[in-house]
């Protein structure tokens, strides 16, 4: 194992590292005494994953092994597996892969230059192709790159109107597209992975192994106060963090992933559809209210505490938590502070029947 399979687990060469340990991750999973560090970390993946849309680790000193880290991932996939709750597979799989993007497409940018310091750390575009049997379906052209008819259409099929095939050009038998979309759809690709086999059917005793885990996330899930029948759209009683957020929406800055799982888990949280989510942000690109409209259905599965926005902590140690007021001292989740504001301000008028 080491620290390419660390950063991306899906990989067949991580998932052979793995069994080239031959380690009984059941053995992991039951030890006696503290709880092994691959356990831990995979319980903090799928709670990231699922509350905050990202799977990296917190900013909070702790630094994970390479081998807790690769071995948190089949971990995950097990709890996750056993959770009782709506869309959660495609919730992980989305943050699983959203991750995996961040950091392919900032591997692909600065490949590993031979040095010592980042030798094997970085993938590749070749390799990531090859992975996936995509080798012979990519081509690279002095345009951007072609991309095999049957995997665009594969890969681009839930993507909006301009990922049309008819509205695409196509030369010899490939689909020609940017590197930027190129990107997309090797998210996509990842998505498909992660969340093809799931859930896993789990041996009973892993499941009754992991009964501490899942109940510590299921709490995590449902810490925050506040009672979901929020039905009311009032834009100046948000708290500063998601006016802060929308603002920045409305100018058409391209929000990092947490940032934006943040303000469209917490508008869905609080009623609106993807119409209304777009209108509300202003967003008039074709493409990005395209990506934006995916994003919204899947967290608009199911309203439930499970997929509630990331707490006030979460957006502190992302940098999103930003001109405090006299209330924020008082709560601990953007939604309470929304509550809190409606049940004072009295009778509001609602942003939509303005």
């Amino acid at each position: 194992m080491n620290s390419l399979h660390a950063r991306y687990p899906f990989l067949a060469s991580a998932r052979e590292a793995v069994r080239d340990a031959n380690l009984d991750l059941a053995a992991v999973i039951a030890g006696e005494g503290d709880r092994h560090p691959a356990v831990e970390r995979g319980v903090e993946r799928v709670r990231r994953a699922l509350l905050d849309g990202t799977v990296r680790a917190p900013d909070d000193g702790r630094r994970w092994s390479t081998s807790a880290e690769v071995l948190s991932y089949p971990i995950a996939r097990m709890l996750v597996s056993l959770l009782d709750a709506p869309g959660a597979v495609e919730k992980y799989a989305n943050a699983e892969a959203t991750t995996a993007y961040e950091r392919f497409t900032a591997d692909f940018e600065t490949p590993d230059d031979g040095l010592k310091s980042t030798r094997g750390t970085s993938l590749t575009l070749e390799t990531f192709l090859a992975d996936f049997d995509l080798d012979d379906d990519v081509v690279t052209r002095r345009d951007g790159f072609g991309v095999a008819v049957s995997t665009y259409i594969s890969l681009a099929r839930e993507f909006g109107d301009e990922w049309r095939l008819v509205t695409r050009q196509l030369d010899d038998g490939v689909v020609v597209v940017s590197q930027a979309e190129l990107h997309e759809l090797l998210r996509t690709a990842v998505e498909i992975r992660i969340a093809d086999d799931l859930p896993l059917p789990v041996p009973d005793e892993i499941g009754v192994a992991l009964a501490d885990e899942l109940s510590e996330l299921e709490s995590s899930f449902t810490d925050a106060d506040f009672s979901h029948d929020i039905d009311t759209l009032a834009p100046e009683l948000f708290p500063p963090c998601m006016s802060a957020l929308l603002a920045r929406a409305r100018d058409a800055e391209s929000l990092p992933a947490h940032s934006e799982f943040t303000l469209v888990s917490f508008l869905t949280s609080i009623g609106l559809d993807a119409d209304e989510i777009l209108s509300l942000c202003e967003v008039r690109s074709s493409g990005r209210a395209d990506r934006l409209r995916a994003r919204i259905e899947r967290l608009r599965d199911e309203r439930t505490t499970q997929f509630a926005p990331p707490s006030c902590a979460t957006l502190q140690a992302y940098g999103d938590c930003v001109n405090k007021d006299e209330r924020c001292e008082t709560v601990t989740h953007p939604l309470v502070y929304y509550e809190d504001a409606l049940d004072e301000s009295g009778t509001v008028t609602d942003w939509r029947d303005r």
